[in-house]
């Protein structure tokens, strides 16, 4: 059963897939998925860093990739929704939105609790 509880989870789910709002950091040393930040308005997002420059959408198509391969799913499966020159983004991914949402809850906890 589904919790009525209110979620600090950052992504919002849809009979096709999920919605996940990011923070990216562009040339950040490597990519990973850094876990979940509460931005100054109270928003949360989940924090991504990848290797590539801002430039040319080097970076967005990195995040596209790495979100997809993190998640296990093909890379058509995850597209920009909006924030294409921005650090805010926002990404949908298809699929089960369950499997994606305990996935992302794995990541988002093991990045969390693993400070470097």
């Amino acid at each position: 059963m589904a919790s009525t509880k209110p979620s600090t989870e950052p992504w919002r789910y849809s009979t096709s897939g999920i919605s996940i709002p990011l923070r990216v950091t562009p040339r950040g040393g490597r990519d990973a998925i850094d876990g979940v930040e509460t931005l100054s308005d109270g928003r949360t997002v989940l924090k991504v860093r990848v290797r590539a420059i801002a430039d040319g959408g080097e970076a967005n198509r990195a995040v596209l990739q790495l979100i997809a391969k993190s998640l296990g799913v093909p890379k058509a499966n995850v597209r920009l929704l909006s924030g294409a020159t921005s650090r805010l983004k926002q990404i949908a991914v298809d699929g089960d939105p369950v499997r994606l949402g305990e996935a992302l809850r794995r990541l988002a906890a093991a990045k969390s609790t693993d400070k470097d």
